[in-house]
């Protein structure tokens, strides 16, 4: 009893020289009480006044709980920060048949940076009954037992602790037994029948008895198991153990069936009083993790070992002889540490995460620092091991050849921080590896990753590809002439390297404002006007870059196509001279409404240029007649249309075919009496036209009476084109044969323009004069 009290005694002052320990490490300790069982989101404690803060200042400075392995057991209630119960707490499952029951955890404040201890205490309920190992016992006494013989039983199980746990046991009334309850040296109660009055098998062979184990809760919880008294006849000589104590040593990595020990007993009777089987007398818990050859003695491992859930176990090991008589032993097994557990990492970033999550324990964690922002916290994290001794030790490190410091803080608590300001042009990312290691053989290594985003700030002006640039134009250029291009550049990111350009005139010079403008966004320079060579050969300007505002849109002028341009349209031209206003009323785009010739001309649409769409040949009309539709932009548009008279001519060599409205010019210039003739002449042309047409068609009516009874009648169509350049023709047309549709069928021309046939057909250019 001496050396049980002395165990217990140094227990408790280890248990407060590591609270003692925990008080230091921290700024403050602060020790939490709550029941097992209880539903999640009971009140723990009041934390802003335990830690002497205002009111919201918990929210203000980023609170959180980091408890060991990464367990959320406590929660802060995100509108009065009280500390709650996150989930329901299992004493048992979280700390076994240890006593008292305390997990550690630790309070982070963020902004500023500060740690405080505390520890949460799980109290028992009395949610078990105490179990026995077996159904039921079998104790095989000799007749000849004198009274106050004692006899060990099984002891049952209680997995509740304190008054909660296993008290006595009492037995089922009866003429020869009563139990006495005895405290082993580890705590525990062992059940001892003793006999009060001597046994005869000849009256009673066999007695039946109910053993009964009563725990201290209220109400209280019971077990039962059946004792079964065998009485046996003289047998004066129980097996005797070699050692009464055994002591052995198994890695907590040994594979099932591993050999652990041997014991050995040895009785002096003979014959079957004198052989010996062995068994498991007493095990710490239900579930026995060794098990023995009952004819050998040996021991084996049947379960894998955890050192981290039990260093140590106790086991009872029984011998017992072919007579009934037992000896028992104690065998204890301690369990050796390996380093099976990799270092732990639990992440919690204080700077702009990807994730939503207040507490992390991730392999990758993402984070935005401004370049140019001073040494800053990047993460905050804590590391831990369950193993013990070399392989619970841990180094923390990072690369070298980075910017970066980790700085410890508490015990296994590091800061991940910024060495200094960061820069973006530089470098924009940085992937920063964590590498935990333990000193254990083999080395365990756990590596997280932290992905670091250098956000952009304008620190960088822009600045010209060239320091001056020389460009040349031809006199006479047509106004909006592309003359050339400056380029510009910020080494800024995003918002920060939009630029725009405007021109600055030089002091004493042509105000170039007047003459060039340049485009806002790309920096090309075009030509306001006509330049003259006799009037200004050069002159100078500048052109300033500067940032985007980011509070309103830049100034920029109106989309207009410049002359010759082709493809999309460009920057409308105008003079900073005078105010800018938006001048789509003033972009003109062409169009070829009709041509004599559809597909020999084309019009280009931003210039007004009338070109051949393909070579000429022997088949064009020598007279084109072309109408062309210009319009604005406007709202709404705005149009007028010119017609083009073209006249195909062998070469200009030869003299040009006077258009309609020339010849009639000339007409009029010439003498009263030549006209006069000309007019004579021309009635009587016209007149024998006349008379031939009437008798053509005299003849054909005549021919189309005498067919009358045909399905398709003859008659003729005249087609005339519009303008001063319009040839007739006349078709012969023909309906189809049915007669319900409305198709014609034309022929061959009945009457062409010889004249014209004649006279146009060689190489030719074209000469285009407006009307």
């Amino acid at each position: 009893m001496a050396e049980t009290k002395a165990q217990y005694k140094k227990r408790q002052v280890a248990l407060l020289m590591v609270l003692l320990l925990l008080w230091e490490v921290g700024s403050e300790f602060m020790q939490y009480s709550v029941l097992e069982e209880s539903e999640s989101g009971t009140f723990v404690a009041n934390l802003t006044k335990d830690l002497g803060l205002r009111m919201g200042e918990l929210a203000a400075r980023g609170a959180r709980i980091v408890f060991k392995g990464n367990r959320q057991h406590l929660q802060l209630d995100p509108q009065t920060h009280d500390l709650l119960l996150n989930e329901k707490l299992d004493r048992e499952e979280l700390c076994g048949s240890a006593e008292p029951c305390v997990l550690p955890f630790q309070v982070l404040l963020e902004n500023p940076l500060q740690f405080f201890q505390a520890a949460l205490r799980v109290r028992d309920i009395n949610d078990h009954a105490p179990e026995f190992p077996a159904r039921e016992m079998v104790l095989k006494i000799s007749e000849i037992t004198v009274p106050g013989k004692v006899f060990p039983l099984k002891m049952a199980q209680d997995l509740d602790s304190g008054s909660n746990g296993l008290q006595n046991y009492t037995i089922s009334s009866n003429a020869h037994f009563h139990v006495v309850t005895r405290n082993r040296s580890d705590g525990r109660r062992l059940p001892e029948l003793v006999l009060d009055k001597a046994l005869d098998r000849e009256e009673q062979p066999q007695l039946g008895l109910t053993l009964t184990a009563l725990d201290g809760g209220s109400p209280p919880r019971s077990g039962t198991t059946k004792i079964k008294v065998l009485v046996l006849d003289i047998n004066d000589n129980a097996p005797q153990f070699a050692q009464e104590r055994y002591e052995a040593q198994v890695p907590e990595n040994s594979p099932l069936g591993s050999r652990v020990i041997t014991v050995s007993a040895r009785d002096s009777d003979a014959g079957s009083f004198g052989e010996v089987s062995y068994a498991l007398f007493q095990v710490d818990d239900v579930n026995q993790p060794f098990e023995i050859n009952e004819i050998t003695g040996e021991v084996r491992l049947r379960q894998t070992l955890d050192f981290e859930k039990s260093r140590i176990h106790h086991v009872d090991i029984e011998a017992t002889d072919g007579g009934g008589l037992t000896g028992k032993c104690s065998l204890i097994v301690k369990v050796l540490d390996v380093n099976d557990n990799a270092p732990e990492l639990t992440l919690s970033s204080l700077t702009n995460v990807n994730d939503n999550a207040p507490e992390l324990t991730m392999s990758v964690l993402t984070t935005d620092i401004p370049e140019n922002s001073p040494q800053t916290v990047v993460a905050v994290f804590g590391i831990s091991d369950p193993d013990s001794g070399d392989s619970g030790k841990m180094v923390c490190s990072i690369e070298e050849d980075l910017p970066f410091l980790l700085k410890p803080t508490l015990e296994n608590f590091y800061t991940l921080v910024t060495d200094g300001a960061l820069d973006r042009e530089t470098r924009a990312e940085y992937n920063i590896t964590i590498t935990v290691s333990d000193l254990g053989t083999p080395r365990l290594t756990t590596r997280h990753h932290v992905a670091v985003q250098v956000s952009d700030v304008n620190d960088n002006a822009p600045a010209f590809s060239q320091a001056a640039y020389t460009l040349l134009v031809r006199e006479n250029n047509s106004p909006g002439l592309l003359i050339g291009s400056v380029s510009a550049s910020d080494r800024d990111a995003g918002a920060n390297a939009q630029v725009t350009y405007s021109l600055l005139p030089p002091p004493q010079q042509p105000d170039v404002a007047a003459l060039v403008s340049v485009h806002a966004d790309s920096g090309q320079l075009y030509a306001l006007r006509a330049l003259d060579y006799e009037a200004l050969r050069a002159f100078e300007g500048r052109v300033r870059v500067q940032l985007l505002d980011a509070k309103g849109p830049p100034r920029r002028g109106v989309l207009y196509p410049p002359g010759k341009r082709v493809g999309p349209p460009g920057p409308e031209l105008v003079s900073a001279a005078r105010p800018t206003r938006a001048t789509w009323n003033a972009w003109l785009s062409f169009e070829l409404l009709k041509a004599t010739e559809p597909g020999l001309f084309g019009v280009w649409a931003h210039s007004g240029e009338v070109r051949t769409a393909r070579p000429l040949s022997e088949r064009d009309a020598p007279r084109q007649r072309l109408l062309v539709l210009v319009r604005d932009h406007g709202e709404p548009p705005l149009s007028a249309s010119v017609t083009l008279h073209v006249l195909l001519v062998d070469g200009f060599s030869q003299p040009y075919l006077a258009l309609p409205e020339a010849a009639a010019a000339a007409e009029a210039a010439r003498p009263d009496s030549l006209t006069v003739q000309l007019v004579v002449a021309l009635a009587a042309v016209s007149s024998l036209l006349v008379l031939s047409v009437l008798a053509l068609v005299a003849a054909r009516l005549c021919g189309a009476g005498a067919g009358a009874g045909g399905r398709f009648p003859g008659p003729l169509l005249d087609v005339s084109g519009g303008g001063t350049l319009s040839h007739s023709y006349q078709y012969e047309v023909r309906l189809t044969g049915d007669a319900g549709t409305g198709e014609f069928k034309f022929t061959k021309p009945v009457l062409s323009n010889f004249l014209g046939e004649r006279i146009f057909r060689s190489h030719r250019c074209f000469q285009v004069s407006a009307v």
